[in-house]
C-alpha cells in the first residue's frame, strides 16, 4: 500500500484517529492522538509507505454516531488483513445491534464455534477498524467490560450510549 490519510477528531470520548487507504477505506480507527499507536494496530507489512494528514469520508459517520445516529457507522468500509475465520469474525462483529452486546461465547457461538471463546476475544482484540467494526459490543460472561485496545473507560461509554439510544 502507497499512501494513507491520517485524521483526528476531538469527540466526547476524546481523540480519535481515523487511517484510510487511497481509496478512503477505514483501516484503522481508535481513541488516541497518538501516529504511533495508530500504526501499531497493523502489521509491518500492512502498513502505507506514506501517510498524509487529511479528511476521510469516515469522519462524518463519526461525528453523526456522536450525535446519536448510532447506525451512521454501520456502512463505512473498512479494509483488514486477516485469516478467514478472523474475516468472519469482522463481519459478524458488524452485524450487533447497537445496545445488545454479546458475550464472548455468545459472540463464538455467533461464529458457529461455541467453544471458540479465545477465538472469538482474539478476533476482538485484533480489530484495527474499532468503533466500524464494534468489537466493543462484546463482553465477559459474566457482563463485565473485559479488554479494549482502547481503554475499559471508553469501552463502557459507548456501551452506555447504545444502551441509552
Amino acid at each position: 500500500m502507497s499512501t494513507a490519510t491520517l485524521q483526528f477528531l476531538d469527540t466526547p470520548d476524546g481523540a480519535f484517529a481515523i487511517l484510510a487507504d487511497d481509496a478512503d477505506r477505514v483501516l484503522v480507527a481508535g481513541w488516541t492522538d497518538d501516529t504511533d499507536a495508530v500504526l501499531a494496530r497493523l502489521h509491518p507489512k500492512n502498513r502505507p509507505a506514506e501517510i498524509l494528514p487529511g479528511e476521510t469520508r469516515a469522519a462524518a459517520a463519526v461525528a453523526a454516531y456522536y450525535d446519536g445516529d448510532l447506525a451512521a457507522i454501520d456502512d463505512v468500509e473498512v479494509v483488514q488483513f486477516g485469516t478467514p475465520l478472523q474475516q468472519r469474525g469482522w463481519a459478524a462483529l458488524r452485524s450487533i445491534r447497537p445496545g445488545e452486546p454479546l458475550t464472548y461465547t455468545g459472540f463464538a457461538t455467533a461464529l458457529g464455534s461455541p467453544s471458540a471463546v479465545r477465538a472469538a476475544a482474539s478476533i476482538c482484540a485484533r480489530n484495527a477498524p474499532a468503533l466500524f467494526v464494534p468489537c466493543h459490543r462484546v463482553l465477559r460472561g459474566d457482563g463485565t467490560m473485559g479488554g479494549f485496545a482502547w481503554g475499559v473507560d471508553v469501552k463502557r461509554r459507548l456501551l452506555e450510549r447504545e444502551a441509552a439510544a
